[in-house]
């Protein structure tokens, strides 16, 4: 007996694009969040800590994503990197940057960042 359950790829023929290649459908910021952390984080074999900025462009996105780039004891003396990360409007990573590095602990003397 074959197996008659359809799903959404075979449904759909080589030339017809899917649901989400539609020019309707936009990636949520959550989405766009979880996408340049992932790909940052498997680019550098570094885990992204937080995002301190985020904003859309007219090529895609821009964040600027903190990262630890060396643990220290006491965890304040730790050392972050600020990176700038851009990515297309489906949310693959195009490029990034180290922008900053810096202690946790310290404040920023430039004020705002």
């Amino acid at each position: 007996m074959a197996n008659t359950k359809n799903t959404r790829d075979s449904q759909n023929s080589p030339n017809e694009p899917d649901e989400r290649q539609t020019a309707d459908e936009r990636l949520t910021p959550m989405e766009v969040l979880r996408n340049a952390r992932a790909q940052l984080a498997e680019l550098t074999g570094m885990n992204p800590e937080s995002v301190s900025s985020f904003e859309q462009t007219e090529d895609g996105w821009s964040l600027e994503v903190e990262v630890l780039e060396l643990a220290r004891v006491p965890d304040t003396m730790s050392l972050m990197a600020s990176y700038q990360v851009d990515l297309d409007p489906e949310g693959q990573l195009t490029g990034y940057r180290k922008v900053r590095r810096y202690e946790r602990g310290r404040a920023d003397a430039r004020g705002g960042r």
